[in-house]
């Protein structure tokens, strides 16, 4: 009991996976600190019943290939990973190509983007992210993603991760208009970066 008691909920969450359902809280007396604790945003609700804290959801990172065998950080992961947004994602990202069928579990939260076999296999590199080997897009296709995907994200956040990729050194302007003509997007690019600039 006394062990139970001195432990928090952020604790207890980052313990256990990065994550705590409402039941899995109530079970061990932190039920009132997890409503507490997403009333003052330290802890965000990621879907009905499941809870993760707020910063820890841009730091942590699953076996993708795992959940989602062939699947590539997308959107706000790959965008939170290039340190183009300060958007933190709610949950993890994932393209695959649009003909598959996918069973999800139902934590970690996971978003799942259906691509065209093209849009899906551009711009794929490896990389290692605490200890797990992922894929995710590259710079310039995520940029050209935030283009492509502006009316959902909003025109503010796709604004920002292109000012902030116009702004780094290693940026490949040659493969952004490679990329952003193969998506259909290049005309796009061009009138946000005149509005921008």
């Amino acid at each position: 009991m006394q062990k139970r008691l001195a432990m928090s909920i952020t604790d207890y969450i980052t313990r256990n996976g990065g994550f705590i359902s409402s039941a899995d809280a109530k079970k061990v007396s932190l039920y009132n600190e997890l409503l507490e604790e997403t009333k003052n945003g330290r802890i965000v609700r990621v879907r009905r019943g499941i809870y993760a804290i707020n910063e820890g959801l841009s730091k942590q990172m699953i076996d993708v290939d795992t959940v989602v065998p062939g699947g590539v950080l997308c959107l706000y992961s790959a965008w939170s990973h290039h340190e183009l947004t300060t958007q933190i994602p709610q949950a993890y990202y994932i393209a695959v190509e649009r003909s598959r069928k996918i069973i999800l579990p139902d934590f970690p939260p996971i978003e799942l983007s259906f691509m065209s076999r093209n849009a899906y296999e551009l711009g794929v590199e490896e990389t290692e992210i605490d200890g797990f080997k992922v894929k995710v897009y590259n710079l310039e296709k995520s940029v050209c993603d935030a283009i492509k995907y502006r009316n959902k994200i909003g025109l503010d956040v796709s604004s920002e991760i292109l000012k902030n990729y116009l702004a780094r050194k290693n940026r490949d302007i040659t493969q952004l208009y490679e990329y952003a003509y193969k998506l259909r997007v290049g005309n796009k690019i061009d009138e946000l970066i005149k509005f921008i600039l």
